[in-house]
């Protein structure tokens, strides 16, 4: 209890004031000897030791004095700043050169490297300078965690934990895997001259890479990255493990610390993966599988709109996605990037979906009124419609180009005869119905025109039995190759065989034989009717026709047979 809880407070404060008055302060500023000090403080001079060139710092065995470790220290700095701009020049010049040498490989005509180039390039450069960043700022903070952990940790060990990996793992995502293993090299060189020229990092962080853009070259699921993690952190394992006995010998426990930085940069590198690619791919307009499988999901908004609004191309379009996505897988293309270019290359009929044939109802064509020339603008029409749509769904670069190649600079056959009948041969220019192009530039663009022609073709085959099928596909492809539209396209004459054969087991399948009655038929060799207009455009539109028995010089005969 309180000494003065029961006393008077009028005592209570009397005593307070009485103790007050006895505290008084025993230091104060003596200004004048503050002002001495300061004075004598400054009078003295640094003390200064000079190291002459060839003087002996420090002999083997003997004891480290202060002055010998501050010499040491000063000397190291100052070597350090003589030399960094030439060490910065130097790595610098390394790495363009590894890049150059990377560039030179994979750039030719014929390469799907050469296509973009440019954006390629850049964004090869950007992601190395990316994972030298990390590079960079884990090579001090390692010494720095080494030196003030409470735990013994080896700068070594934690080195192993960096994800490296992960810039080779987005490359293969956006480029593939033919242009990752060049970067996983660029990249491993690259680490080892930041951490002192050790060619031990070089083979783990080359190893590891390479192996992490393997494992990711398939990748459709986000998870992928994390299983492809895990594999890396176990890979790691083994590689820091045979590093580190080569260098120091087995190190007991002490390995312990390496494995768990060395799986930690495995499932690091998933991880900043997982977080990078979507960056990368937006900022340089790629498309991955994993965004062509969301695309190619056919409950998205855009192809319900197609499906209520253009039935008929809606139909038209799953089946060509499913025949490219098959042909693809026969030719070596990108089955997934294949499919979903087939099921957007017509959404620029959403605009005017009654003006083409396969959605006209009960007989009536729009084009019966229009002149050849406004129905040949329509037509063409849908192809910029398409692009602008694409753009505004952000459908991605790869499937609008599609969009704009697919019908390439092809004629426009049936309103092109019409015109001719109307205001004579001379009057009509035949450039004036072909689509503006430009011709399909990668394989998957030029499965998309294929099969894009033989569907619509099909469809107005009468009595379509396997064989009256593969003649239709066989000429059409032929028209196509005589033409030129697939010339840019890198699709082989073997190509072309292994398309046409799919081309006629999925028509096949889908076309299913019925009983051919004579009052009804009014064609014997399975060509379009002659009397139906309707039929005749979802062909001549196109530019091709059904009938196989033309063989010109540049012809490829017995084309799609087994």
């Amino acid at each position: 209890q309180p000494l003065l809880k029961d006393i008077n407070y009028d005592l209570v404060n009397l005593a307070v004031n009485f103790v007050q008055k006895l505290i008084q302060p025993n230091i104060t500023l003596n200004a004048n000897e503050t002002e001495e000090r300061k004075r004598a403080v400054e009078k003295i001079k640094p003390v200064l030791h000079k190291i002459k060139a060839g003087e002996m710092l420090l002999r083997e065995g003997e004891i480290i004095t202060k002055v010998q470790l501050l010499k040491l220290k000063n000397l190291q700095a100052q070597t350090n700043k003589e030399h960094i701009l030439a060490i910065s020049i130097g790595a610098t010049m390394i790495m363009l050169c590894l890049l150059i040498f990377t560039y030179i490989l994979h750039i030719n005509h014929n390469s799907r490297f050469a296509r973009n180039h440019n954006k390629n390039l850049i964004a090869m450069a950007c992601m190395l300078i990316t994972i030298l960043l990390f590079a960079r700022v884990f090579a001090p903070l390692s010494e720095a965690l080494a030196q003030n952990s409470t735990f013994a940790i080896s700068s070594s060990s934690i080195i192993f934990g960096i994800p490296i990996a992960s810039g080779a793992m987005i490359i293969c995502l956006l480029l593939g895997l033919d242009i990752a293993i060049p970067f996983a090299m660029v990249t491993a060189a690259c680490t080892a001259v930041i951490f002192q020229s050790s060619f031990e990092i070089f083979i783990y962080f080359l190893l590891n890479s390479a192996m992490a853009a393997y494992w990711i070259q398939n990748c459709r699921e986000r998870k992928v990255f994390i299983k492809a993690g895990l594999k890396i952190g176990l890979l790691n394992i083994v590689l820091s493990t045979a590093i580190s006995v080569y260098l120091s010998g087995f190190l007991g426990f002490k390995i312990l610390e390496v494995w768990v930085f060395a799986f930690m940069g495995g499932i690091g590198a998933g991880i900043v993966t997982a977080g990078i690619a979507p960056l990368f791919e937006i900022a340089f307009g790629y498309t991955t599988d994993i965004t062509l499988l969301e695309l190619a999901n056919l409950e998205r908004p855009i192809i319900r709109q197609l499906m209520l609004e253009a039935p008929g191309t809606y139909h038209h379009s799953v089946i060509v996605g499913n025949m490219v996505e098959a042909a693809a897988v026969e030719i070596g293309a990108n089955p997934l990037l294949a499919k979903a270019c087939g099921y957007y290359h017509d959404i620029g009929k959403i605009k005017k979906p009654l003006y083409f044939i396969e959605n006209q109802k009960n007989g009536k064509n729009k084009h019966d009124k229009l002149a050849p020339s406004m129905s040949k603008h329509i037509l063409v029409a849908h192809v910029k419609d398409g692009v602008e749509i694409a753009k505004q769904n952000k459908l991605g670069l790869v499937i609008i180009d599609t969009i704009r190649q697919h019908h390439g600079t092809s004629l426009i056959s049936y309103f092109y005869e019409k015109a001719k009948k109307q205001k004579g041969e001379d009057a009509v220019k035949i450039d004036d119905f072909r689509y503006p192009g430009p011709k399909p530039q990668t394989k998957e663009a030029g499965l998309v025109m294929l099969a894009d022609v033989v569907e619509a073709a099909s469809r107005a085959l009468d009595n379509p039995t396997p064989a009256r099928i593969q003649g239709l596909v066989q000429n059409l492809i032929n028209k196509i190759f005589s033409d030129g539209q697939i010339d840019n396209c890198e699709l082989t004459l073997k190509d072309l065989h292994n398309i046409a054969k799919t081309f006629n087991r999925i028509l096949s399948g889908i076309h299913h034989h019925r009983i051919d009655y004579p009052e009804k038929s009014s064609s014997i060799n399975g060509k379009v009717k002659d009397e139906s207009p309707d039929r005749q455009q979802a062909k001549q539109s196109q530019d091709f026709s059904g009938n196989g028995t033309e063989e010109g010089s540049g012809h490829l005969k017995r084309l799609g047979l087994s």
